[in-house]
């Protein structure tokens, strides 16, 4: 996309928040807790896509911490 377009879409997305605070300041504030919770639900669910039975074995191949001290004591 030209920059000129993400221009317009920028200033256009910042007169809706601006818009939003000055006349509808209650409203965004009653919302907001709502809008914390669906973030979180979708975060839980498009965030953790990558959590597959084969990290664990993947995270301790690569030297990460496999939850027991493997190094030798002299």
């Amino acid at each position: 996309m030209p920059v000129t377009a993400w221009l317009i879409i920028g200033i256009s997305v910042l007169g809706i928040a601006i818009y939003l605070f000055i006349d509808h300041l209650p409203h965004v504030v009653a919302v907001l807790p709502y809008v914390a919770i669906i973030g979180m639900a979708a975060m839980h669910l498009f965030g953790h896509r990558h959590h597959t039975g084969a990290h664990d074995s993947n995270h301790r191949r690569h030297g990460g911490d496999s939850g027991t001290d493997t190094r030798e004591s002299s």
